[in-house]
């Protein structure tokens, strides 16, 4: 049988404060409502966990990460990018958080290894369509695939594509939904830039993403379908979400579906033998000095390392590895944070069929 071992990772957000301690930093200036300064955001993480040591390395903001990684041995490495990577100081206006990273700091995104890149969410466009284009230009000149954002509709909607050892390729798709904050002017035409928008999670969306699947899948194709959809903040999973997940499966459209735009993790579904991650939750960010929101945390996130079977798209193995990010660099979750994501992951689960067992370091998914 033949494998195909991933890892996933939901937003890895490198703008604002995080760019502000690299090497080569953006123009700390926000226009933001309450802060104008992204360096404030670094301030309030060294309040929170002690200081940073700016300039960091290119790859200290995976830290404990990157063992995990080398042990797990992933054959792809995708992650919903959620940030600009551009110098365009041309905010796109009426928006309240603008995110940027400067190009000369993408070494730390191709630090840990990564393939590709999920570019369909609510601040790929926070520094207009030149920041776009910059973006798409510098990802592309790193070496780094990316799927749904593009100079017109049929590129946003174009997969990400990866030659398999079984002869197929793994194609990846990245969509975006109003839900998570995405505005209609940003979905891409067939004469301007933007994002693989869908309107809704109706029966003529799903239809859309099956014939643009279609037009790309051969035979043999493993397929992701990677959306940004939903709040930042909440535990329920909206009907919809699962309504559409199901269908995405069911009409044999795609064989996993990579959800991402909660600030935390959500729990996750197995339909038909294939896996469902409702939403991924944060990996990185600069939100780690603002605190909790109830009990729910940004600085609580996980690593995904599901295990396919090649052939026939199947989930064979999923293993869930907690992080918090301690001082901008992912380390191995504590005591708090690992009790709170493994009960999340059980409660919230049982509803969905699927628990979870601790295996070293973290967890593996069980499911009926």
């Amino acid at each position: 049988m033949s494998h195909l071992a991933l890892f996933l990772a939901g937003d890895v957000m490198t703008g604002r404060g995080i760019d502000q301690v690299m090497l080569q930093s953006s123009p700390p200036q926000l226009q933001e409502q309450w802060v104008r300064d992204a360096r404030d955001y670094v301030g309030l993480a060294e309040r929170a966990n002690g200081p940073i040591p700016a300039p960091v390395a290119a790859d200290y903001i995976w830290g404990d990460a990157l063992a995990e990684l080398r042990t797990a041995r992933p054959d792809l490495r995708i992650i919903n990018l959620e940030t600009s990577v551009t110098r365009s100081d041309q905010a796109w206006p009426g928006k309240g958080i603008h995110y940027r990273m400067h190009p000369g700091n993408l070494d730390c995104i191709t630090a840990a290894g990564i393939d590709a890149c999920a570019l369909a969410n609510n601040h790929v466009l926070d520094w207009g369509r030149a920041g776009l284009q910059e973006t798409l230009e510098s990802l592309h000149g790193a070496g780094l695939r990316t799927a749904g954002a593009g100079p017109d509709r049929a590129a946003a909607w174009a997969p990400a594509a990866f030659e398999l050892p079984t002869g197929g390729r793994l194609l990846l798709f990245s969509l975006a939904t109003p839900s998570s904050g995405v505005p209609p002017e940003w979905a891409a035409t067939a004469t301007a830039s933007g994002v693989a928008w869908l309107p809704d999670l109706s029966d003529r969306s799903l239809a859309q993403v099956s014939a643009a699947v279609a037009r790309h899948r051969r035979s043999g194709d493993r397929v992701i379908v990677s959306i940004h959809w939903g709040g930042n903040w909440g535990l329920a999973i909206p009907a919809a979400h699962r309504r559409f997940a199901h269908r995405l499966i069911e009409e044999g459209v795609c064989d996993l579906v990579h959800g991402h735009s909660s600030h935390h993790p959500l729990a996750v579904e197995v339909h038909k033998g294939r896996l469902i991650l409702y939403g991924c939750g944060d990996l990185i960010n600069d939100y780690e000095g603002i605190g909790a929101h109830g009990e729910l945390r940004s600085d609580w996130g996980c690593l995904y390392f599901p295990t396919l079977d090649a052939r026939s798209g199947a989930l064979l193995r999923l293993m869930i590895v907690p992080m918090e990010l301690r001082r901008f660099r992912l380390v191995r979750a504590g005591p708090s944070a690992r009790e709170w994501l493994e009960r999340m992951f059980r409660e919230q689960g049982s509803a969905l069929g699927s628990s979870v067992e601790r295996e070293a370091g973290g967890w593996a998914l069980r499911w009926r």
